[in-house]
């Protein structure tokens, strides 16, 4: 982005800010300090002044575009960074963006798939069914009748991304640097993650095998459908998918006036997350009321269908099974083990203090025990939990993030359908079979066959390099090997802290030298004297703290 188009970029962004009345994020960058008399006169001020902050922030959002949308959804994901209030405002954002031409997305079909659409596809139809920040859909039919859907990726939207998300990273750099809040939220880390999160949407392949891949581990379950994906129709800015008919999830006063089962419904959702997360370790990631449909056809025994995979996460095997534990020590109020899972883990310092710990991970718990168990969020919970973790040097990472953004989104899907759902009794004895199945003696001897080959394949080697350990062992021949840069970069490091400590001594001397000069000598010559040399001394104390 040329320059003179960033700073009318940046003034526009100023400027939206300033009328949801947003000043102190403008006044925190230094280019618009000078401007906080004018910020007044900036039109459409009074129709914010009683709007929630969280609120206000939103529709600056909507306001400045489907980039900025996609950033606010992502940055609703953080609580362990922003205020409850925000994040529950943000996570209400809709991508709500006009659609490109139909003409446009025959032309981008076409040339993905190489053939007219009129072969592809029996029917085809222009007029989009919806249309988001990154793609839009499209009802068709394939040569055989069966209905789909296909997914098109917007028109040079990866330009767009690129340059609206380099001023985005230029607005979180000066905020890092001038922001007092900067070094704790470390804006760019955040603007990283969501570069990541939202590039990868942009591959229709990736979402397809998410599809995929969530089909067939939920193949004949009665709790969710995943969509059939079409392989032979699918390329990197194209998807294509069978086409499902249900009830959105949102429209309660519909379900409820169709005689459907919502307590039973509420509970096959928060199964469907213990499931997804601990049986098969790849979860939904994005599972707001909008990418989720109830099937009609049993309304006494309903389940949910799924719809847009192109954010689909998994756990590493040790936080997964670290998880589970903490899971299963916070539902039995144990929570010496919390810590101490946390310091197992890796997630905290070996040297941290487990009754410290232990006594903060108490007063985040107990406060919630207190409630009807009908009444506690774990998704809460887990981001007040995330919150002690930090004072103790945890850093938290983004699939742990995502794993209480789906933990919340399933509450509140579950707490929208029945208000009186007790989500703990469903959780506890969920989670408790399913640790019970992965650690159980036929699943680790299952494990340990499986890694049979590999372990038999090295024991050959075993003996003889235990043998030579053993001889270099006796010779004193062990040698341990420096890596040369580390080595070189402590030096340099303590020669910086020497040079730091010969310039505070030099510096304290000169203090005291002056100290010592400046009591007069009772010749007015010699005061004269002290006094110019106690000044110089001073200067030279105060210029070496300087540089120190």
């Amino acid at each position: 982005m040329k320059p003179l188009r960033r700073l009318r970029h940046l003034i526009h962004i100023g400027l939206v800010l300033l009328r949801y009345r947003l000043d102190e994020i403008v006044t925190a960058v230094q280019l618009f300090r000078s401007a906080k008399l004018m910020v007044n006169l900036v039109p459409g001020r009074q129709q914010h002044s009683d709007s929630p902050r969280g609120m206000r922030i939103r529709l600056a959002l909507e306001e400045l575009g489907p980039v900025f949308v996609k950033f606010g959804q992502v940055l609703s994901t953080r609580r362990d960074l922003i205020p409850p209030d925000i994040a529950d405002e943000l996570a209400l954002l809709q991508d709500q963006v006009p659609p490109f031409s139909g003409e446009q997305a025959r032309e981008i079909i076409e040339r993905e798939l190489g053939a007219p659409v009129s072969e592809l596809f029996r029917s085809f139809d222009a007029t989009p069914l919806a249309s988001a920040s990154i793609a839009q859909v499209h009802a068709a039919e394939l040569p055989d009748g069966r209905e789909v859907v296909v997914k098109v990726v917007r028109p040079d939207i990866a330009q767009q991304l690129q340059r609206d998300l380099d001023l985005i990273n230029a607005i979180a750099s000066v905020a890092e640097r001038y922001w007092e809040e900067g070094h704790r939220v470390r804006p760019t880390a955040v603007v990283k993650e969501f570069e990541t999160v939202i590039f990868d949407e942009l591959d229709m392949q990736r979402e397809a095998a998410n599809a995929s891949l969530l089909r067939r581990n939920f193949a004949g379950s009665t709790d969710v459908y995943i969509p059939e994906i079409h392989w032979n129709y699918c390329g990197e800015r194209v998807l294509v998918m069978e086409r499902v008919h249900g009830i959105p999830v949102k429209d309660t006063a519909r379900l409820k006036a169709e005689g459907f089962n919502l307590e039973r419904l509420a509970k096959r959702g928060v199964r469907l997350f213990y499931t997804m997360v601990f049986r098969d370790n790849l979860f939904h990631a994005d599972m707001h009321p909008g990418n989720i449909l109830v099937n009609p056809d049993n309304p006494d025994d309903p389940s949910f269908i799924a719809l847009d995979f192109g954010i689909v996460c998994s756990l590493t095997p040790t936080d997964l099974h670290y998880i589970g534990e903490n899971f299963l020590a916070i539902f039995n109020q144990e929570y010496r083990r919390v810590a101490e899972l946390h310091v197992e883990a890796g997630w905290v310092p070996a040297d941290t203090r487990i009754d410290e710990m232990e006594a903060a991970v108490r007063t985040v718990c107990e406060a919630n025990f207190t409630r009807p168990l009908n009444e506690i969020s774990f998704g809460h919970l887990l981001g007040k939990l995330f919150q002690v973790a930090r004072r103790f040097k945890l850093s938290i990472q983004p699939q742990l993030i995502m794993l209480q953004k789906t933990l919340l989104n399933i509450e509140g899907l579950g707490r929208d359908l029945h208000p009186q759902l007790d989500i703990w009794a469903v959780a506890k004895p969920e989670l408790e079979a399913i640790m019970r199945q992965q650690y159980s003696l036929p699943q680790v001897a299952e494990g340990l066959l499986r890694r049979l080959p590999d372990v038999l394949e090295k024991t050959p080697e075993m003996p003889t390099l235990v043998h030579r350990y053993l001889k270099q062992a006796a010779h004193g021949e062990l040698r341990t090997q420096i890596d040369p840069n580390s080595l070189q970069q402590w030096s340099e490091q303590q020669e910086q802290r020497q040079h730091s400590q010969n310039r505070s001594i030099i510096s304290a001397g000169a203090l005291i030298a002056a100290a010592l000069l400046f009591p007069a000598q009772e010749q007015l010559h010699w005061q004269s004297v002290n006094l110019w040399l106690s000044i110089g001394f001073t200067v030279l104390a105060l210029r070496l703290f300087k540089r120190r």
